[in-house]
């Protein structure tokens, strides 16, 4: 038996989860068994270092023993190249080496959060998914993963029998296409509000995206704010700037919109389940990921309900005549927080 250790680290908040792994069967698979998990304050550590240090000794406490890891895989909020990392939210600057140095292991991988997610998905239990469109799977096909969160993340992989490969993009970050006149007058809203000469989809598909979307159909007077929102929003828009926010305002459009108490936040989740839906669409009609196509990031499972409604696959499928190509595919919800975790464990397996 093995011990790794997985990481999920954001400027906010970092968990940690000590794991131990049976050796690989004869498809290069292996099972993985939680140990240990703890989640921290990363603004409360000025490193990494540190903070696995006390994770370890508190691990060792809660077994009476040492577990010492032999390898480690850390998933990054932010960009990682040539396995270093300058974390965006947070003032750490990580390196592989010299991470594998001062902790004492043989191998230490940085890799972005959501090409974790990328992996993660193969770790999934049947409670972690909940199917949208069954399709007709196929094993060898690519699989394709998005999720819109604080952005848009996408990417895919492909399965090979062992350790999958996975390829993060930048997809998010393409243009925004409008397929209506609605989303037309969002356009121009958005590219006039920022002064800006083009809108990534991101900009509509994300949790900003929620929130901009409201924002537009109040400044267009779609509807009459309810004072309580017009008061979470206003409290919002007065701390832009600030490094902390007391109100999640794309939250608290979700949740009136998903008890029917608001229009303007009703109109704002269709026309984010939609225009997330059609972006869905597209990422399908690029990579036709018949090995299915994983909706991640915490918005999704948090609106599961709206997601279910039909607007979703609508959306999806609406592609003139390909659209039966889309019928295929299977879609599936990732409702499970930790599957970067889940990834960063997997891809620490990997010898």
């Amino acid at each position: 038996m093995t011990y790794l250790l997985a990481g999920d680290i954001g400027g906010t908040k970092t968990i940690l989860r000590l794991v131990q792994t049976s050796e690989p069967n004869q498809s290069g698979q292996v099972t993985l068994k939680n140990k240990f998990e703890c989640t921290y304050s990363s603004q409360a550590y000025p490193d990494l270092v540190p903070m696995v240090k006390e994770f370890l000794h508190q691990a060792n406490e809660e077994a009476r023993q040492e577990h010492p890891p032999e390898r480690a895989c850390f998933a990054i909020a932010g960009p990682v190249v040539d396995n270093t990392s300058s974390l965006t939210n947070l003032a750490w600057s990580l390196e592989g080496d010299r991470l594998n140095a001062e902790l004492n292991l043989n191998r230490v991988e940085l890799i972005n959060d959501f090409e974790a997610v990328g992996y993660g998905v193969f770790g999934l239990a049947d409670e972690d998914i909940y199917t949208l469109q069954a399709g007709d799977p196929d094993s060898s096909a690519p699989v394709a993963i998005l999720g819109a969160g604080t952005g848009l993340g996408q990417g895919f992989a492909l399965a090979t029998g062992g350790q999958p490969l996975v390829f993060p993009s930048e997809g998010g970050h393409v243009d925004f296409a409008p397929r209506s006149e609605l989303e037309f007058q969002l356009m121009r809203y958005l590219t006039d509000k920022h002064q800006i000469s083009r809108v990534s989809v991101e900009r509509v598909v994300s949790g900003q995206g929620i929130v901009a979307i409201y924002q537009f159909l109040r400044d267009r007077e779609f509807a009459t704010e309810t004072p309580a929102i017009a008061e979470a929003i206003t409290t919002w828009e007065r701390q832009t700037g600030l490094s902390t926010k007391t109100v999640d305002p794309a939250a608290v459009i979700a949740q009136a919109a998903a008890e029917g108490r608001d229009r303007l936040c009703q109109k704002t989740m269709e026309i984010f389940v939609s225009a997330y839906g059609a972006e869905a669409g597209n990422l399908a009609l690029k990579l036709l990921p018949y090995g299915g196509l994983y909706v991640a990031g915490g918005i999704a499972a948090k609106n599961l309900a709206l997601i279910k409604e039909g607007t979703f696959l609508e959306a999806f499928s609406h592609k003139g005549r390909v659209s039966p190509l889309l019928d295929r595919v299977p879609v599936r919800i990732v409702l499970n927080p930790q599957v970067g975790l889940i990834g960063a464990a997997l891809k620490a397996a990997v010898v």
